[in-house]
């Protein structure tokens, strides 16, 4: 734990650097104590709060920029293989993308504050066509004040952090154990999370080809569009889908047959919103109703994805 210590003061900006990148890539590794912890090294002039406070920044816009880009050429997809691979709910990309559609590239300000939101803020400012310019503005700055606010903490809570230190070197080898049973406990709990958020939604999901055999069978299946607004704006809906976000969930079920097949779709991984909305449907007594598994992946697989179209509102 010495020799760690002792690392932090020589390579502390390199440190910052390295940890703050790799957790902004998407590694669930907390890079924000690290940013507290070279503050209070500052104070005594082990380190030099300027050159973390810049290390974190370019770190930050790096992978800003790298999202961004990913986010500009492949737009939902990329947001989706974020989701697949964060330890968050799989409904973390449809939740915050209307927040981020309300404020714009503002959200860039406080997104990385917020858990979920940090990780798809920048791919989403691409894929809704933000404009480089203002993207930078609001990403350096929102990676100055997330940075600057860890740094601030270690400068007025020095005297704390530095006898948390010396403790953690007095327990030597133990300390480092300890840090790395609560890192393992943080990403078991986000998993254990995101298992029961999928049990929660567990359900029959209908095929694509059952879908295509209802419609070509005169059944007159109505296909709810679960996507958020944002989403919708990104990718093309399935043709005479109704948009279930168009207006409150008893004023559109008051104006549906409950006797027919309801299709629920989303674009989202393991069709978690879809499955949500449905399970609402079924309380309602709309018992023939299921989400599409695959969503619009799976209907666009069959058809292509087309121009956008107007959506079908209440």
């Amino acid at each position: 734990m010495s020799q760690l210590i002792e690392l932090l003061q020589i390579y502390g900006v390199l440190i910052v650097f390295g940890l703050v990148l790799v957790e902004q890539f998407g590694l669930p590794i907390p890079a924000f104590p690290i940013l507290v912890v070279a503050g209070a090294l500052s104070v005594d002039g082990e380190l030099m709060w300027q050159l973390c406070l810049l290390a974190a920044v370019c770190a930050c816009l790096i992978c800003d920029l790298f999202w961004f880009r990913a986010g500009r050429f492949y737009g939902k997809r990329i947001l989706r293989l974020l989701c697949k691979i964060s330890l968050s709910p799989d409904s973390c990309v449809n939740q915050t993308e209307d927040r981020f559609r309300r404020f714009g590239a503002r959200s860039l300000l406080v997104s990385k504050f917020v858990p979920g939101f940090n990780t798809i803020a920048a791919p989403l400012s691409g894929a809704i066509g933000t404009e480089a310019r203002p993207f930078l503005l609001y990403a350096v700055t929102g990676a100055a004040l997330w940075s600057g606010s860890g740094i601030l903490l270690g400068v007025v809570f020095h005297d704390g952090v530095e006898e948390l230190l010396a403790l953690l070197e007095t327990m030597g080898g133990t300390a480092l154990s300890v840090i790395a049973a609560l890192l393992a406990l943080f990403v078991a709990l986000k998993y254990i999370e995101r298992r029961r958020h999928r049990a929660r939604t567990a359900m029959a999901r209908i095929e694509v080809g059952e879908l295509l055999s209802l419609i070509d069978g005169g059944h007159d299946p109505i296909i709810i569009d679960a996507r958020s607004l944002t989403a919708q704006g990104i990718e093309a809906a399935i043709p005479g889908a109704l948009v279930f976000k168009a207006c409150p969930p008893e004023q559109l079920m008051a104006t549906l047959d409950r006797n027919r097949h309801i299709v629920v779709y989303c674009s989202c991984p393991n069709d978690v919103t879809a499955a949500e909305v449905a399970k609402q449907f079924l309380a309602n007594g709309f018992h023939r109703t299921r989400p599409l598994k695959g969503g619009l992946d799976a209907w666009n697989a069959h058809h292509g994805s087309g121009p956008a179209l107007d959506p079908v509102t209440c």
